[in-house]
């Protein structure tokens, strides 16, 4: 009897040829244009020939300044719309407030520090908002304008996805290409898998009797893969699920922290198997 998994790894494959067919791997020297079209009616997605931006919230449920910039992170990045991808990191070093956040991870935290120290920082804080993994301190009032001063750039890089979603986990097939080769020498592909609608009321710490509602957080994270290469990975489907799931694939140069390219593939298509 055939393996059902098997025959959805074999799927993935199929589907990801076909998307990244003409995508060039490592040692070539890709342009810095798009991956090709994916075909219509299956669970795969390529990037575009302009930059993609990328937005990252670092927030806590137990920091009273976050909230409002959970709320501006759903309404500049409306979940499910064109034009930008989103990942709200819920960090944890405000649990020890009194109020645990459910989301929050101790890897989502060295992620934060990890961008303090590309940014140059000396600290980290919340709420903090990065743009192409840059500190992005006047995103209130420059949101609408630096949003298309980055579409308006050629990609650097580009990326072919595909998932197939089995009992417990995500498999995802990529294929990613970077132009420059000052690029190629530290960039790195990361798969995050995010979900939105959540809905939590806070019984202690600096937001007790607040209702929080959050968008595109972060539920999990693949370890950093070396791009410019064909990858294959695995994330796994949370207990809690919430709405408009979605794959979220960037690739970021380890040393600047720059943000190169990213691209969203959501999850609940039919063919994405999300209800599964």
């Amino acid at each position: 009897m055939t393996d059902k998994h098997a025959l959805s790894r074999r799927r993935a494959r199929r589907i990801l040829a076909a998307v990244a067919g003409g995508v060039a791997l490592a040692g070539a020297v890709p342009p810095a244009g798009a991956a090709p079209a994916p075909p219509a009616g299956r669970c795969a997605v390529a990037s575009g020939p302009q930059t993609t931006p990328l937005v990252e919230l670092y927030t806590s449920e137990g920091c009273s300044s976050c909230p409002p910039a959970d709320r501006w992170l759903s309404t500049t990045v409306p979940p499910g719309a064109a034009g930008a991808v989103a990942l709200a990191f819920h960090v944890d070093y405000w649990d020890r407030l009194g109020w645990h956040d459910r989301f929050a991870t101790a890897a989502f935290t060295e992620r934060q520090y990890d961008a303090m120290r590309a940014n140059r920082a000396r600290f980290v804080y919340t709420p903090q908002v990065l743009l192409q993994g840059r500190d992005w301190t006047g995103h209130r009032a420059d949101a609408a304008s630096s949003l298309a001063a980055v579409r308006a750039r050629p990609a650097r890089a580009a990326i072919a996805l595909a998932a197939v979603s089995r009992e417990g986990t995500i498999a995802i097939d990529a294929t990613t290409t970077v132009g420059a080769p000052a690029d190629r020498a530290d960039a790195r592909l990361f798969v995050a898998l995010v979900d939105s609608g959540h809905v939590s009321d806070v019984k202690a710490g600096e937001n007790s009797g607040v209702r929080l509602v959050h968008d595109h957080v972060v539920r999990a994270i693949s370890p950093p893969q070396a791009a410019g290469a064909t990858t294959s990975l695995a994330l796994p489907w949370p207990a809690e699920r919430g709405s408009a799931p979605a794959l979220v694939a960037f690739i970021q140069r380890s040393g600047s922290g720059e943000v190169l390219q990213a691209v969203r593939l959501p999850l609940d298509a039919p063919d994405c198997g999300a209800a599964r």
